[in-house]
């Protein structure tokens, strides 16, 4: 059994191995040279002088070979093309080419048996090309957000930040990039100004209206747009966005009685078990034999329901500022129920279950007011507000 158990973890390691090497083989012979190095760098980690990993150090050899041969090659098409736009691709090759033979380093020497010496890696050192190609993106990126933030145009501003964005990662506190940041941020902005219409003919609690405009709790996390509900004539709005109340509805306040009869078989004690010539059964140890008795018990429930509810039927409109035209209209409603139970009883409690074992405990309470319940409607309304803000696309 030891012996069928070891073979069958032999056979294991051997396909397992033979298919690390397929994958390798695999993405070597389809031109993915660099997954080939990442499969075989892990395999020859910590076990680079096993005999089975020979095959490994071979496919590296080859696949870095191929990758440096067909990235300076794009490199070569790319400078002679003389285009500033593809400074950052030739800023990203280099770093490639240095960061895949960093990965290799610390594995060298690694020797191949079958030709008696180690297998070559041709490193070469890129500081001053890429020191060049930093340099030359630099420039890009910089003179290149510089036009795009002069056209005023909101999407060559965002176009502008991401290209600003990329220049402070590469090339930290660069001029006044900071500012330009500020500065493409604030031209790529969509401004909206929100509003609150009552059109139902019913008071909307002041407090509702605060709690709907306060903007910084729906956390939106949009970060190029941005919600006013106070005008700032600074600053040139894009969006009229209108929170509009349709109809509130407040129903009376109701309360309803009905009267339910609960029965339920009980335990009342026991009687004894006779035999047919009218003597007590025995059991095995001489004890008379006993069996629970029941009867029925009975009692009248009153129960008592309390119900109110208030019902908001409202609309968000989205109006461009420029064309004074309707982008968008989305209607929404919001209901609040206020429901509570209570309940008295004659008769035995011992027919009583859930919930009416709860409701007798409980009394009659206020009921709230017509401006708390619709004030209660808020945090639905709320939730489908910013939905219906996520929804629109500016």
């Amino acid at each position: 059994m030891k012996k069928v158990s070891f073979l069958l973890l032999v056979i294991s390691i051997f396909l397992t191995s033979c298919s690390g090497v397929k994958k390798a083989q695999n993405a070597l012979h389809s031109g993915n040279y660099d997954q080939s190095i990442n499969i075989a760098l892990e395999k020859l980690k910590g076990s680079k002088n096993k005999k089975s990993n020979q095959e490994y150090i071979i496919i590296l050899e080859e696949a870095f070979l191929k990758a440096v041969e067909r990235d300076e090659k794009r490199l070569k098409t790319l400078q002679l093309d003389g285009n500033p736009a593809y400074s950052k691709e030739i800023f990203d090759i280099y770093n490639y080419l240095d960061r895949r033979q960093e990965k290799i380093r610390p594995l060298l020497p690694l020797w191949i048996a079958a030709r008696g010496k180690n297998a070559s890696f041709q490193f070469r050192d890129y500081v001053a090309e890429s020191q060049d190609a930093k340099n030359r993106l630099t420039t890009y990126l910089y003179s290149n957000a510089i036009t795009l933030l002069a056209t005023n145009v909101k999407e060559n501003a965002r176009q502008a930040h991401r290209d600003l964005s990329e220049l402070n990662r590469i090339n930290p506190n660069y001029r006044n990039v900071s500012q330009l940041l500020d500065e493409a941020h604030f031209k790529g902005t969509d401004f909206v100004f929100v509003k609150l219409i009552n059109d139902s003919h019913v008071a909307v609690p002041r407090r509702l209206e605060e709690d709907l405009l306060n903007f910084n709790s729906y956390d939106l996390g949009n970060f190029w747009t941005v919600y006013h509900t106070t005008l700032d004539k600074n600053i040139k709005y894009d969006i009229d966005m209108l929170i509009r109340f349709v109809d509130i509805k407040v129903s009376p306040e109701q309360l309803k009685e009905r009267i339910v009869i609960k029965e339920k078989e009980v335990k009342d004690g026991f009687v004894y078990v006779y035999d047919s010539k009218g003597n007590v059964k025995k059991d095995s140890l001489g004890n008379d034999i006993k069996k629970d008795k029941y009867k029925t018990v009975r009692s009248e429930i009153l129960e008592i329901k309390q119900f109110k509810a208030a019902n908001v039927t409202a609309k968000v409109d989205f109006f461009d500022r420029n064309t004074n035209q309707l982008i968008n209209s989305f209607p929404i409603t919001s209901e609040f129920i206020f429901e509570h139970h209570f309940a008295t009883f004659k008769g035995d409690r011992r027919a009583l279950e859930p919930p009416y074992l709860d409701w007798i405990n409980l009394k009659f309470v206020p009921f709230p007011s017509s401006e708390q319940m619709i004030y209660d409607t808020g945090e639905d309304l709320k939730q489908k507000i910013k939905a219906v803000i996520k929804r629109q696309k500016y």
